[in-house]
């Protein structure tokens, strides 16, 4: 009898992967912790490794494709590993055996397989893409499974693989129809005893959903946002009369709960080409769209006159290489964000609107935007406050590496209390960062120049570092940003500030 290796959690809030490659392939004998697919969430790729022995009876995955937490993998006959190899290190076997071990599956795993494909067909029946003025259904669900996942503007993902070219001539357009206004049943009360986080209740009740009657897909019942969109979906319903919460239907299916309006005919106008948005490209949209609606932002600047510092990085670049680092002006901007956090600490907190409390943290975890071929991540360096600039130089070096090659894991991802994000050797000098919300602030370096600087009647070269300071205006007011970007340059022209007040 065959047993099932199924996707297993990858992270907090993480529902759904995409598949890189697969490693196995049918009639392979895997061992345990073999490392059976590799995948791609959000922000890394991860490899899943198999919890079980035996050969290879049946792949359920595809590359490209998504997968599910809870969906199969594999399925498995359970029997000793032999020493010969094939493939990826499995053992073959004799095509009877492989016959065999195909036709092991038991009469339920067929009962079972035959529903599914019965309850995909009954979706795919369901769903009308909006495509060439045809309209979609407000009570679709996302698809599981065999499904095409849909974006927020409700067209059709394309294999990641993929891409597709539309040389289409220009069509005459049918008469748009009225705009339908949907709502959403209104929001109960009572729930505070339900497993949610405080974003998923603000999403909830922003979409009008009671969060009590959400159905959560994580450990013990959690609910997830992606739960509460996926109620919202099923609990949209059309009214021609007032009622309670208007929202357009698209609203249930966009990042964080926005409407997605629909795009114009491109191919109307000249040839054009589609590419799918990677897992980390989707995930960059929905939190900086969430950020952007979320928080007030405003970006103040000032500039640092950083001559005294590059002579210390000249001088002590090489004790910082020999302990596997380079002294960048990044990692000591980290080490001089982390000491301004102790001394403005309404810097290196939240806003929890819904509950009207300031949430003050008393950790520093410095996030450090790094440019990688998949796209932009944060990888966090934790307790920065307590590192020195070499311990901060050496782990920022590992991290970035890691994000760059997509071997970083969600921890490393996940917690940072204030961002860092340095341009300047892209050539950038002045620039507003968003937020990285939930934090409340975001120190931004531009390109140091050598500039003539007048000093003590003449002109003199310095070398001058363009800083910005983007906050939510709604806990920071602009005296503060101004006297917490003023301490940061000051530290900056002086690295011995830091051993006076950091």
């Amino acid at each position: 009898m065959a047993d099932q290796l199924k996707l297993p959690e990858l992270g907090e809030g993480i529902e759904e992967a995409q598949v890189l490659s697969v490693l196995v392939s049918k009639g392979d004998i895997v061992k345990k912790d073999q490392t059976v697919i590799e995948v791609e969430t959000e922000k890394a790729t991860a490899e899943v490794p198999s919890e079980l022995e035996g050969k290879v009876t049946e792949v359920h995955v595809e590359e490209g494709k998504a997968i599910r937490v809870g969906d199969p993998i594999i399925s498995v006959e359970a029997g000793p590993a032999g020493s010969s190899k094939h493939g990826n290190g499995a053992e073959p076997r004799d095509e009877s055996d492989r016959e065999e071990g195909a036709d092991s599956q038991t009469e339920a795993d067929a009962e079972a397989g035959a529903k599914k494909q019965s309850a995909d067909k009954t979706r795919a029946k369901g769903r009308k893409r909006r495509r060439g003025g045809r309209e979609e259904d407000p009570l679709d669900e996302p698809g599981k499974e065999g499904d095409a996942e849909e974006e927020p503007d409700g067209e059709v993902e394309p294999e990641p693989s993929s891409r597709r070219t539309e040389t289409r001539p220009p069509q005459p357009r049918a008469p748009a129809a009225p705009a339908k206004i949907v709502y959403l049943e209104e929001p109960e009360t009572g729930d505070s005893a339900v497993p949610a986080s405080p974003s998923v209740r603000r999403l909830a009740r922003e979409l009008g959903v009671a969060v009590g009657g959400v159905p959560g897909t994580g450990p013990g019942g959690r609910i997830s946002a992606e739960d509460v969109k996926s109620f919202a979906r099923r609990l949209i319903v059309e009214r021609t009369a007032q009622g309670p919460q208007p929202v357009l239907a698209a609203r249930a299916a966009a990042p964080g709960g926005r409407a997605a309006p629909a795009l114009p005919d491109f191919s109307q106008w000249g040839e054009v080409e589609r590419e799918p948005m990677t897992a980390l490209r989707r995930a960059a949209a929905d939190v900086l769209a969430t950020a952007w609606a979320q928080a007030p932002m405003v970006t103040q600047f000032d500039r640092a006159d950083i001559t005294e510092l590059e002579t210390f990085r000249e001088r002590y670049g090489s004790r910082v290489e020999a302990a596997g680092g380079k002294l960048t002006v990044t990692a000591v901007a980290v080490k001089v964000a982390a000491a301004a956090l102790r001394i403005f600490p309404r810097f290196n907190a939240s806003l929890d609107i819904a509950e009207q409390e300031i949430v003050l943290k008393h950790y520093v975890h410095v996030g450090v935007a790094v440019d990688t071929p998949g796209g932009l991540m944060v990888p966090v360096i934790r307790d920065a406050d307590t590192k020195n600039v070499t311990e901060i130089a050496v782990e920022l070096g590992e991290l970035a590496e890691r994000a760059r090659n997509r071997k970083i894991s969600l921890d490393e991802l996940k917690g940072g209390s204030f961002s860092v994000s340095n341009l300047g050797g892209l050539g950038t000098t002045y620039f507003s960062p968003i937020v990285n919300w939930p934090e409340v602030a975001i120190l931004g370096l531009g390109r140091a120049a050598v500039e003539a600087v007048h000093r003590d009647g003449a002109f003199v070269p310095r070398r001058i570092l363009p800083l910005a300071v983007t906050y939510d205006h709604r806990l920071i007011d602009g005296a503060d940003a101004a006297r917490f970007l003023r301490w940061i340059a000051e530290a900056l022209e002086n690295p011995m500030l830091l051993a006076l007040e950091g």
